[in-house]
């Protein structure tokens, strides 16, 4: 499966979106297997099983499983964070911020790849789930870690086309079907 296969699902009215994909598939201010990881961790965090599947098979082979399984963990623990971290944010009551989450995040600790790419990882899901407080703390660990914010933007743009490939592949499927009856 190649890159040329997603731009092929992509209708003329989201053209736009195979023109980033050129360009965000060899973004130079993240490495291959940053931006394999982001295009997967994003992917997943869409929820949408066609485009999830188009991604895996175009940027699995990139990633050592380990790594591959690290982009997924990002996607689950971020599904997960990114709620409870967004109501702690958002809800009037501020006693929830200083509670103990009490959620088993252990895969933090040892993700299985480098900590700076599962921290980019993390970021990208958690703009697709628009957690400000996760996007916060994962970006501020990446510049610990010296990632700059070229880097970070990099991740964040290519969160924000996966996203809207999602979009679009699921409009498309809706209009498959009605044309098909």
């Amino acid at each position: 499966m190649t890159l040329e296969t997603l731009k092929a699902a992509v209708p003329d009215y989201a053209r736009d979106l195979r023109l980033n994909l050129d360009t965000l598939a060899t973004e130079p201010a993240l490495t291959e297997r940053q931006r394999a990881g982001t295009f997967i961790a994003s992917a997943c965090a869409t929820r949408q099983p066609r485009l999830r599947e188009l991604v895996m098979a175009i940027f699995g082979p990139a990633l050592s499983e380990a790594e591959l399984t690290a982009a997924k963990t990002a996607a689950a623990l971020m599904g997960m964070n990114n709620i409870y971290y967004r109501f702690t944010h958002l809800v009037s009551a501020k006693d929830y911020q200083s509670m103990p989450a009490r959620l088993r995040m252990n895969a933090i600790a040892k993700p299985g790849a480098e900590k700076a790419d599962f921290e980019l990882w993390s970021t990208a899901v958690s703009a697709i789930n628009g957690c400000g407080m996760c996007m916060d703390s994962h970006e501020r660990t990446l510049r610990g870690h010296g990632i700059g914010a070229e880097a970070v933007q990099a991740a964040v743009r290519i969160a924000a086309v996966v996203n809207a490939l999602a979009v679009v592949l699921d409009m498309e499927k809706g209009t498959h079907a009605a044309a098909a009856a």
